[in-house]
């Protein structure tokens, strides 16, 4: 069994066996407990009603390693097939897509296109790794659906995500300032989605038995009683998967985060709703078409796929582990210096010049060292707008800013020695500024 659906779906079954007065089944475990009054039930109409509810009666409890070398032997052949599809897109440049910095987002049409681009690049990086996860899995656990069963999880997560954009960058234009968590809590939210992607990666591999019985759940009487528990509804809901594509507007993307400072400088909640929901009606091709590879896949491909998949959705929890850790590395947000006008005091004859230049990919150079107590200006020329790295943050010196095009100048006098790691807002493209004595 997988999942609070199993249990309910059993009980279902077996509580209409004659002489049955109550029954108990645990996913976990894989067991059910029969109460009856009088005679024992009849053990023949027990086993065909567990075969009614879709299952049959197991045989023992599920190892934590299936020693199946043909599953082995699968896995190791969707490696190779996954390494050789990211070593060409990697070759054909794919992961480093960028829009530049001269075009504006005052365009409907331009923020269309770039959502499609966030939607093929770092946007895919969490967005379509839940997708993918979620996607699959459902898939998975659920064979007997249709296609078109399985392809509606991504039409309604897509759907959430349009709307939920819209009504909130309406607000955002509306107050006219941006909804930003400090890195601390970013880190901790990247850590706790990278948790899940690697927990369903494992799980669709099919390697771990007892891990599929891993999950949060709602406890089976709240489930009951929001009727969880037909066979048409089983533990998916729509309403739930609009809610989860809205709250992606949270989630740490640089096109994302772009997107939402012209929405707050323009001040006008229709620009903000048209804005943001544009925005992420373009990310929805590249969203839903990972998605519906997942549901569409059968036969033998069904199998393999899922091989792939979690291979894939493994990558990305380990990338966003990676990335959340640096996060919280950086630790707590100080008081901010978010430019020139709140800076110290630095003539140009006393200051230590410092020249990065922030692209696509990265900072250039990432590794900076800088004298204790001498003022330092740091210039940082983004060239680039349209990636995770514009969104510049140094938590130790209280520096939280999306970098404009051209120069942006910070100044601050380094107190202590020691490192001052700096980092884009999701902890993909790092550095550090070292301070020496």
């Amino acid at each position: 069994m997988h999942c609070r659906s199993c249990e309910l779906l059993t009980e279902e079954e077996i509580a209409k066996v004659p002489g049955v007065a109550k029954v108990k089944t645990n996913f976990r475990t894989g067991s059910v407990e029969i109460f009856y009054q009088g005679n024992e039930p009849d053990g023949e109409a027990i086993s065909k009603a567990v075969k009614n509810a879709g299952y049959e009666i197991g045989k023992g409890v599920r190892p934590w390693i299936n020693r199946d070398i043909a599953a082995w032997s699968e896995l190791l052949f969707a490696f190779g097939v996954v390494f050789v599809l990211f070593a060409l897109a990697k070759s054909f440049g794919l992961f480093d897509i960028s829009l530049g910095s001269s075009e504006k987002l005052s365009s409907i049409p331009f923020v269309l296109l770039l959502g499609m681009v966030a939607g093929l690049s770092t946007c895919m990086a969490i967005v379509g790794g839940l997708v993918l996860a979620a996607s699959a899995r459902y898939s998975e656990m659920h064979p007997e659906a249709t296609m078109r069963q399985k392809f509606l999880p991504n039409v309604y997560f897509n759907l959430g995500r349009v709307i939920g954009f819209a009504l909130l960058g309406g607000v955002l234009g509306a107050l006219g300032s941006t909804f930003q968590l400090s890195s601390l809590s970013v880190g901790t939210m990247t850590l706790l989605v990278g948790g899940v992607m690697l927990l369903i990666g494992l799980q669709l591999l099919e390697l771990f038995p007892r891990l599929s019985a891993w999950k949060l759940m709602l406890p089976k009487g709240i489930a009951k009683a929001l009727g969880i528990q037909s066979h048409a509804k089983k533990e998916y809901s729509h309403s739930r998967v609009m809610t989860l594509g809205a709250a992606t507007f949270f989630l740490p993307c640089g096109f994302t985060q772009a997107v939402q400072l012209f929405v707050v400088t323009q001040g006008s909640p229709m620009v903000g709703a048209l804005t943001m929901g544009a925005f992420a009606l373009g990310t929805a091709p590249g969203l839903l078409g990972i998605g519906g590879v997942a549901a569409t896949a059968a036969g033998w491909f069904r199998r393999f796929f899922f091989k792939m998949a979690g291979i894939v959705v493994l990558a990305l929890g380990i990338f966003n582990v990676e990335n959340g850790l640096a996060l919280v590395k950086l630790g707590p947000d100080q008081q901010a210096i978010d430019d020139k006008s709140a800076s110290v005091d630095v003539s140009a004859d006393d200051a230590q010049i410092v020249r990065v230049t922030q692209k696509g990919n990265g900072y250039f150079p990432s590794q900076i060292t800088v004298k204790r107590g001498k003022p330092v200006r740091l210039i940082m020329d983004s060239q680039e707008s349209y990636s995770c790295a514009v969104s510049f943050t140094v938590p130790k010196l209280g520096i939280r800013k999306t970098l404009k095009p051209g120069e942006n100048v910070f100044e601050f006098t380094p107190e202590k020695s020691g490192p001052i790691p700096f980092s884009c807002s999701m902890g993909m493209y790092r550095g550090v500024i070292n301070v020496v004595n």
